[in-house]
């Protein structure tokens, strides 16, 4: 993987765990992040998480992600807004959807994919 991709990836995953599983339950495997407690803010909790979301699949569009995959990662967002923007179930809802974790899962398996494949090609004879 290009050094600049793999950067881009650990920050892009720093910023998912940050807003997905930052914080423990103690005694539990059970894990949330910002996301999570700004949502709970009614009215902007959900929008002002949607930013960092959004930033993440655009930069994931900027890493040539197929179009596929980029409406994964944006119907995985916007699950996330839309089913967060409903009181009390969208918040507990929004507990359990990690949508950033999955979108970073999707940039990461497709950023090292890519790099395999340049990989082979790069020493098979020929």
């Amino acid at each position: 993987m290009p050094p600049d991709a793999a950067a881009d990836l650990a920050r892009i995953e720093k910023l998912a765990r940050l807003l997905d599983a930052r914080y423990g339950v103690p005694g539990t495997r059970f894990r949330f992040g910002l996301d999570s407690l700004v949502g709970l803010i009614p009215g902007i909790g959900d929008t002002l998480t949607l930013l960092p979301s959004a930033w993440m699949v655009w930069r994931a569009h900027q890493h040539g992600l197929p179009k596929s995959k980029l409406a994964r990662m944006g119907i995985n967002t916007g699950l996330d807004y839309a089913i967060g923007l409903v009181p009390v179930i969208g918040d507990l809802v929004d507990f359990g959807f990690k949508a950033n974790l999955r979108n970073a899962a999707i940039l990461r398996e497709h950023l090292e994919a890519r790099a395999a494949s340049d990989m082979a090609r790069d020493v098979t004879p020929g």
